[in-house]
């Protein structure tokens, strides 16, 4: 039997990351957070600090901008909260990544994890056409990564004003 995966999506803002963390808590302590931003400026460090402080000491941290796979392995004992994919996406394009080859990896990575995971990321072609080719390739690789995780995912929770709108399985959590 494999771990239960979950995938949260939902725009910016619209509680995706507290939703998560909820789901997390909702197992015994201590949890794993595997963060994939980067504080870029100072308002992306206030940012991550405010995730921070939130989460509080139950939880271990990990920064991984973009290796999430390899820090997957890693925790073998404790629930595991990714956040988020759509940074981590970001992050792969930037350095000029193999984004289908990295996404591959992470499905390999939770094929082989033993405890409950819980992915976050955006819905990021509700909107309009980008203009620059690369905003629409992001937007296309962002759609293709989050299809991937949905399907192997045991539940999908889409985010909208701070609701769960259960779109596979429960928007529960069950113990």
């Amino acid at each position: 039997m494999h771990s239960p995966l979950t995938l949260v999506l939902g725009g910016a803002r619209s509680g995706k990351s507290r939703y998560a963390e909820s789901l997390i808590t909702a197992a015994k302590p201590p949890w794993t957070y595997i963060a994939t931003a980067e504080a870029g400026d100072e308002e992306m460090a206030a940012r991550i600090n405010t995730h921070r402080e939130r989460r509080g000491s139950c939880w271990r941290t990990i920064e991984a901008p973009r290796e999430i796979a390899a820090m997957l392995a890693e925790c073998e004992t404790t629930s595991v909260l990714v956040d988020c994919l759509t940074l981590w996406l970001s992050n792969l394009m930037l350095a000029h990544a193999d984004i289908d080859r990295e996404i591959g990896r992470l499905e390999k990575a939770l094929l082989a994890v033993k405890v409950p995971v819980v992915l976050v990321a955006n819905e990021v072609g509700l909107g309009i056409v980008p203009e620059h080719p690369l905003g629409r390739q992001f937007r296309d690789w962002q759609g293709v990564l989050n299809q991937r995780m949905a399907a192997r995912s045991d539940r999908v929770v889409l985010m909208v004003a701070g609701l769960p709108l259960a779109v596979k399985g429960s928007p529960e959590v069950r113990q």
